[in-house]
């Protein structure tokens, strides 16, 4: 094998390609880089088993063939090369040698024919949407992915068509996330779980551009296809959250707030409510809901904080404690200068909502409060 090509077309498969290789494995071949040519591309391939993705760039072949390289190694070596071209080539010893004006390297390579292939993918369910589109569905939702392992189906975010409507839906047992877009053309309906650390990694490599993806679903994998990246996930299995019947339709109260303004009251108040000597200890923030006004306050050992907002309010007066990271957190994700925070009881979900369109809801669950 022997190429010569361009280090920032490399570079930008390389760091494509290394969201996939195994960080703890007994199978040293997971943790490297397959390199492939194929008449003027050179392929790049990492899978660690769940993940697997494929990176093609076109680049001077001299002499065709295929290796496995160490990856950490392959692309910090070629991350401080010059901008320039690198010449990459198996030498008579099996290594792999990395040229580049007056830099010379040589790495130990691994057998091409011990590293596990890509499975095949029988699509039974499809959808092509733009890159830029993906990308905010997942930023919008990908925070509410659950983290524990007790509950696998939950570290994954909910992809599910309905009426030529997809839909993305995170739950982690204590708030929700739910985006959703129509879609151009008529498909069938369909519902997938993917792996959270999936989504983080997808939403790394697509682009914030009009430049479409194509999403396929077998039975138990998702394939993710861009002009020259491919990533083949698995599915996780089990029952999700039928989410529709938690969110609730009705509410008693209801506030429509500036969101950056409410977002700086929750931040500074927030600084008390984490800043406990206690650390074990998670001291929620009350709000207290009058006409005209809410109020965000709390009290621990660490001192007082109280922020008070004037904002339009429909309904009862109400007072409720939550966790404040999972107001910041939707708050974040959130483009739109005004939403809706809709509350029931003390005790019951409050829904933020858009006060435009309905294409994203965020439902956060309260924690009770001491007395």
């Amino acid at each position: 094998m022997k190429i010569i090509c361009d280090k920032e077309k490399i570079l930008k498969a390389i760091n494509s390609v290394t969201k996939a290789v195994a960080s703890k494995t007994t199978m040293p071949i997971l943790e490297g880089i397959l390199i492939q040519t194929n008449d003027n591309e050179v392929k790049l391939t990492t899978y660690d088993l769940e993940i697997g993705i494929e990176y093609i760039i076109e680049a001077q072949v001299d002499e065709q063939g295929a290796t496995v390289v160490n990856a950490i190694m392959f692309s910090e070596i070629i991350r401080k090369l010059p901008d320039t071209e690198i010449k990459i080539y198996i030498n008579e010893n099996n290594l792999l040698v990395i040229e580049c004006e007056g830099s010379l390297y040589k790495l130990a390579t691994m057998n091409p024919n011990e590293f596990p292939e890509l499975p095949q993918i029988n699509i039974e369910n499809s959808i092509e949407l733009e890159q830029n589109a993906l990308k905010e569905m997942i930023r919008k939702t990908i925070f509410a992915v659950s983290t524990e392992e007790n509950r696998p189906i939950f570290t994954g975010c909910l992809f599910e068509v309905v009426d030529n409507k997809l839909n993305l839906v995170a739950v982690d047992g204590f708030r929700l996330a739910w985006k959703s877009k129509y879609l151009q053309t008529k498909v069938n309906n369909f519902s997938a779980v993917i792996p959270g650390r999936t989504l983080n990694e997808i939403n790394k490599i697509i682009l914030d551009s009009f430049d479409t993806i194509q999403i396929g679903i077998s039975k138990n994998q998702a394939l993710f296809e861009m002009e020259n990246c491919k990533i083949v996930t698995r599915l996780l299995d089990g029952e999700f959250l039928n989410y529709s019947n938690v969110i609730p339709s009705m509410w008693e109260t209801r506030i429509r707030v500036n969101k950056n303004n409410m977002q700086n009251c929750f931040e500074r108040v927030s600084l008390i409510s984490s800043s406990s000597i206690e650390k074990e200890k998670k001291y929620p923030v009350k709000v207290s809901i009058d006409i005209g006004k809410v109020i965000i306050s709390c009290t621990n050992q660490t001192g007082d904080a109280k922020e008070e907002m004037y904002v339009s309010t429909e309904g009862k007066n109400l007072e409720a404690g939550f966790n404040p990271k999972y107001f910041l957190d939707a708050f974040r994700a959130i483009d739109d200068e005004e939403v809706f925070i809709d509350f029931g009881t003390s005790i019951s979900p409050c829904i933020i909502r858009s006060v435009d369109n309905g294409d994203y809801i965020y439902m956060i669950l309260p924690i009770r409060m001491k007395e």
